[in-house]
């Protein structure tokens, strides 16, 4: 049975986050890092980052983009002519694909 509001429209109480499934566990950021669910918990967190109450953890990011350049460098010198025309004729056609 259905109750009413002040203004007659009828009031369904609506399922809470946990009934949804929603907020099993807790968020991950991009990196893997475990993040407050709500606002006011992520307010909390960034201000004892920004006072150094906690130290931010940064994960292994500029580990993997050095390798990154240094492999890209090191690739490069062990292709042939022929091949890197290749490679650039490739990306161009994905390019002008996408557009």
């Amino acid at each position: 049975m259905d109750s009413y509001d002040s203004l007659g429209f009828a009031t369904v109480p609506l399922p809470t986050a946990a009934q949804k499934g929603h907020f099993k566990t807790m968020p991950k950021g991009p990196k893997g890092e475990k993040r407050p669910a709500d606002v006011i918990g992520n307010a909390v967190h960034v201000m004892r980052i920004a006072t150094g109450e906690i130290a931010e953890d940064t994960g292994a990011a500029p580990n993997r983009a050095k390798g990154g350049r240094k492999g890209g460098t090191a690739r490069a010198k062990n292709l042939t002519p022929e091949q890197k025309s290749e490679i650039a004729h490739a990306a161009a056609a994905a390019r002008w694909k996408k557009g």
